[in-house]
């Protein structure tokens, strides 16, 4: 009994749905893998410090005034006057911030998975002008209990590796924990006097040592903000709202500059953010492996099922123009070998990198199939032919995989290339009288 084409077909197709149980199972492999992933990099940073953000300073005057108030008794509608202290706040920022920094990563390990460990060095330098009576007039003068506290705030302080102390005025002053609700975590320095701000320049200085994970980030509160960061990590990623001004990238690092006014920020929501923990309203760097192998792998087995189709393609196409017979559980056998690369991919890779372990597991899958081909097809030209057309489909592969912005580019024309093959390649063919030819398929 002969398969006729169209059978035939159905079969290929058949094995390659079949395929995609495996595929689908190296699938769930490598999301297993990336979740290690990021929880050991959880680990490093529960056991350190999380992602760094700093907030400030900010000079935070807290004050209570005499106001007099109404209140209308609903039983007799009279209208009473009585007098309350209310609580205010004032906040003042930097006229002129300046943060210069170096940060030096370290990778630590848990087992097979890596996470990156930033250490920083920096200061705070720059100048605070209060306004005569606090900025609100005669009310300054009826204060009562006022209270003055510089806060910076710092989102994980497990970070800090120094003891800062704030250089006001030339004058040494130790910080607290900051028990202002302003910013949800942070440090702060009570002044002895809050009447001793009033109307008078400082010029101040923090020296600060911070360890963090991932990203580092400041929110330019002052007027005038600046930030120099240096670092010996070659691949910063820079975000944020605010890019650098100008920034230096090469082998042995990084230098960057950042510069900010106040017209350009927004201090209501930086201080929201703040009390939330973060804000967005801040330039940032993250300190990131620029190659995830786990999301590298990931995409690679997206392609899995394509890199099947188009090889099953070409064996059928060969078996018209050849007349050759292959059997099913020849598809199959290629088919899995197909698939086991990447499985080879994502178990090298943890161990010698990705480049290395895609050369490695490709290299492997191609003389295989190769070695494979050439009895199946019964011609070592053949044979190495198709293992020479892989090396180019996993060529091609390696190419979407680095280059993300071009990928869906260059998956397209190499669909149109398969295409335009195939049509050349039957332009002529009789598909009625192919099927009736022994050499179709197998009996």
């Amino acid at each position: 009994m002969r398969w006729n084409l169209l059978l035939k077909a159905f079969a290929v197709m058949a094995i390659a749905l079949v395929l995609v149980i495996p595929l689908t199972m190296i699938y769930g492999q490598v999301e297993d893998r990336h979740k290690r992933q990021m929880e050991a990099e959880a680990s490093v940073a529960s056991s350190s410090a999380g992602p760094q953000q700093i907030i400030g300073p900010l000079v935070v005057v807290d004050y209570c005034v005499r106001v007099e108030k109404q209140r209308k008794d609903e039983k007799t509608g009279l209208v009473a006057t009585y007098v309350e202290d209310e609580a205010r706040q004032r906040i003042f920022v930097p006229k002129d911030l300046a943060i210069k920094g170096a940060a030096t990563v370290e990778e630590r390990n848990r087992g097979l998975y890596k996470a990156q460990l930033y250490n920083l060095n920096s200061k705070l330098t720059g100048r605070f002008a209060i306004p005569g009576n606090m900025g609100v007039g005669a009310e300054w003068k009826s204060a009562k209990g006022a209270k003055a506290h510089l806060v910076l705030g710092i989102s994980d302080l497990r970070g800090i590796r120094n003891r800062p102390v704030l250089q006001w005025n030339g004058k040494p002053l130790e910080f607290e924990p900051a028990d202002q609700a302003i910013l949800s975590h942070g440090l702060q320095v009570t002044f002895p006097d809050a009447a001793d701000l009033d109307g008078r320049e400082f010029a101040f200085e923090i020296p600060l040592e911070l360890t963090g994970t991932k990203s580092f980030s400041v929110a330019p509160v002052a007027e005038r903000t600046e930030m120099s960061l240096r670092s010996d990590w070659p691949d910063p990623s820079f975000g944020g709202r605010f890019l650098p001004l100008t920034r230096q990238v090469g082998p042995g690092g990084f230098e960057a500059r950042w510069q900010v006014s106040s017209l350009a920020r927004d201090l209501s929501k930086i201080l929201e953010g703040g009390r939330e923990h973060v804000t967005e309203e801040a330039f940032e760097v993250a300190f990131i492996r620029p190659m995830n192998i786990y999301l590298q792998s990931e995409r690679a087995v997206k392609y899995g099922f394509l890199f099947v189709g188009l090889t099953f393609a070409a064996f059928l196409l060969f078996e018209l123009l050849q007349q050759l017979r292959i059997h099913p559980m020849q598809y199959l056998l290629v088919g899995l070998g197909l698939a086991m690369f990447f499985l080879l991919l994502i178990s090298l890779a943890e161990h010698i990198g990705f480049l290395d372990a895609y050369l490695a597991a490709s290299s492997a899958c191609i003389l295989l199939l190769g070695f494979y081909l050439k009895h199946v097809l019964q011609s070592r030209l053949h044979g190495w032919g198709f293992a020479g057309a892989l090396t180019l489909l996993y060529g091609v592969l390696y190419g979407l995989l680095i280059s993300e912005d071009n990928s869906l580019l260059m998956g397209s024309l190499l669909l149109f290339c398969a295409l335009a093959s195939v049509m050349l390649a039957t332009r002529k063919l009789d598909w009625y009288g192919v099927s009736q030819k022994d050499g179709v398929a197998g009996s």
